[in-house]
């Protein structure tokens, strides 16, 4: 790596994917007041709603979203509201 092109908070930090637990170390110049033990040594902590090891892209599974269903559920519940 190049000498002096990093800013000066250029710092390995541990990224914590919410929602399925898994953590990876990487480098950022991120602020964060929390830190985690990993992998026997203290870490910046930063969380994120989501990573490769969660997003459907990356995992295949996608999951379907049933918009009809959701459309019934509000007609049931407060009428047919369109315009005529």
């Amino acid at each position: 790596m190049k000498k002096g092109i990093h800013p000066e908070s250029y710092r390995p930090v541990v990224f914590k994917d919410m929602s399925n637990g898994d953590m990876f170390l990487s480098r950022s110049t991120v602020n964060t007041r929390e830190t985690i033990e990993f992998e026997g040594e203290t870490y910046p902590l930063v969380k994120v709603e989501i990573s490769n090891t969660s997003h459907p892209f990356y995992t295949g599974k996608s999951t379907l979203v049933d918009t009809a269903g959701r459309i019934d559920k509000f007609r049931n519940r407060y009428g047919d509201r369109s315009k005529k």
